[in-house]
């Protein structure tokens, strides 16, 4: 205390230590150094990555496939190729004429078990043609899977356990409830390296497969930067709390490599359901082709709809009246963006339910009713 003496200062502390210690209250915390804070102590010793993984990574399993190839004939090149025994050994090739020699080609990939009767989830491209399957689970456990159903155009299929077991499932979350920066972890088996964790983010979501350069499929999927590599194909994407919210299906290679693509875990259900049930799943299309509305002035942004730039003949659309420069301006009352959306309602509608159209045609609004068909409509093989 300022120009207070000695004498007087001691009193003033003594009284005041005093009156604490009659009232009970300890002055020792205020008196001695605190011990310093352990690390150790502050810090879980398992991270919600570890959680998350220990709820769905027992269902997490490996897939191996063969299938029998014959050796290619040398037929059609020019004859001193043919003779040369180095080429035929290097390339695995036999002469015209001879008897082709089979060979055994192999595979791998993942799958996630999603229903207690053994019946897992991959991608279709990870089964395709395979011949013999076996399933490796992560208790040691290996049996052989049979083929349910497979779907090409949004490379799923379904396999079924064959024998009677506990069989450990994971728990499916819900893809429409996630958004652009929520965790993502892939579980899988890259090159054949079991139980391979990754952590990442949700990059985007609903990608269209048309912005990767992929034709023939129907897809939006789940864009993440955690790492998908060979072999995780058909593993899952888990959220924070192990649910899975997509299925892997592909990497980006080349330019804008390290982008992993998942297909959102409540289509791969719906496309499941039908494979389980029928062996196959069903599209509905409507028999247009879309573009985006095109732009009032060069450069500027595209106005929300989609423009009808073509009909398949005796399709709904053809038969309900829709014509070609038409603009779709909502479906079912809810208001589109672009061509992405009008396809991902026609979807939600389903075969043989019927859909309502709003469009646009030359400034008159119209209402237009049709059911949609399966995509074999148009393909009948």
């Amino acid at each position: 205390m300022v120009g207070v003496p000695d004498r007087t200062r001691f009193f003033v502390t003594s009284a005041l230590v005093g009156g604490a210690l009659a009232s009970g209250m300890s002055v020792l915390p205020l008196l001695l150094p605190q011990p310093p804070v352990s690390a150790r102590a502050v810090l879980p010793r398992t991270s919600f990555v570890a959680s998350a993984v220990k709820r769905s990574g027992p269902a997490v399993v490996t897939l191996e496939t063969s299938r029998t190839m014959q050796s290619p004939s040398l037929s059609g090149l020019p004859e001193g190729i043919r003779l040369n025994p180095l080429f035929r050994n290097f390339f695995g090739v036999v002469p015209r004429g001879a008897p082709s020699r089979p060979r055994v080609q192999r595979g791998q990939g993942s799958g996630v078990l999603f229903d207690s009767r053994g019946l897992l989830l991959t991608n279709a491209h990870v089964v395709e043609g395979a011949e013999q399957l076996t399933v490796g689970l992560s208790d040691g456990r290996r049996v052989k899977g049979r083929v349910i159903g497979t779907d090409s155009l949004t490379d799923l299929a379904v396999v079924r356990l064959e024998g009677e077991g506990l069989w450990p499932v994971a728990a499916l979350g819900n893809s429409d409830s996630l958004n652009v920066g929520d965790w993502a972890i892939a579980v899988g088996n890259p090159y054949g390296l079991e139980n391979t964790v990754t952590l990442g983010i949700i990059s985007n979501l609903n990608r269209n497969v048309s912005q990767l350069g992929i034709s023939g499929k129907r897809l939006d999927l789940i864009q993440t930067d955690a790492a998908i590599n060979p072999g995780n194909s058909g593993g899952p994407l888990l959220n924070a709390e192990g649910e899975v919210i997509g299925i892997n299906t592909l990497v980006r290679s080349g330019p804008g490599a390290g982008l992993g693509f998942a297909i959102p875990i409540n289509r791969a259900k719906a496309i499941a359901s039908e494979l389980v049930a029928r062996g196959k799943a069903r599209h509905p299309v409507i028999g247009i082709g879309l573009s985006r509305v095109p732009s009032d002035r060069p450069g500027g942004p595209a106005p929300n709809g989609a423009v009808i730039r073509s009909i398949q003949k005796m399709g709904p659309a053809d038969q309900a009246g829709l014509q070609v420069d038409d603009v779709i301006t909502a479906v079912d009352g809810q208001a589109v963006d672009g061509p992405a959306a009008v396809v991902s309602a026609i979807e939600r509608r389903g075969v043989g339910e019927t859909l309502t159209l709003q469009i646009r045609r030359a400034g008159d609004s119209k209402i237009v009713r049709l059911k949609p068909v399966d995509l074999s409509f148009f393909d009948p093989r």
